[in-house]
């Protein structure tokens, strides 16, 4: 009687598995192979561009530091802070990918140039921050 009633629930789990197999298969043949139809459009995400130019020709800062700090407000635990440091390119723009809705710390360090730090308030998924840094006082 045990052997039989093993026997029926090995059968059982068995075809459970090919069911599940086979809903798998049928899973991945919905999607088109590449270059066959139309791709999903990629969702739409938050990129913070940032343009750092300096001095009176507005001359693009290139390797200069872009600190971007963030905090997320939780209701049950302690909120959560986040930094993110970035460089800009050679025409003295940088990109933040992901960044956050809402008020954000932009902080700017470049050598030879005046260390740049203000609050801004991000409002659109695709928004450009421009900064402007002055060089610094002349120490006698």
């Amino acid at each position: 009687m045990r052997r039989s009633f093993l026997c029926f629930t090995i059968m059982i789990l068995g075809v459970l598995a090919l069911a599940l197999a086979a809903g798998a298969g049928r899973a991945q043949e919905k999607n088109p192979a590449p270059g066959k139809g139309k791709a999903p459009a990629p969702a739409a995400q938050n990129r913070l561009t940032i343009e750092v130019t300096g001095g009176e020709n507005n001359v693009p800062v290139e390797n200069a530091s872009v600190y971007v700090k963030f905090v997320i407000e939780r209701k049950l635990i302690k909120d959560k802070k986040y930094e993110l440091n970035v460089k800009t390119n050679r025409d003295g723009i940088t990109h933040v990918p992901d960044a956050p809705l809402g008020k954000v710390l932009i902080q700017v360090i470049a050598e030879g140039w005046k260390t740049y730090g203000r609050w801004f308030t991000i409002t659109d998924a695709q928004q450009t921050i421009q900064i402007h840094l002055e060089k610094p006082p002349r120490w006698y």
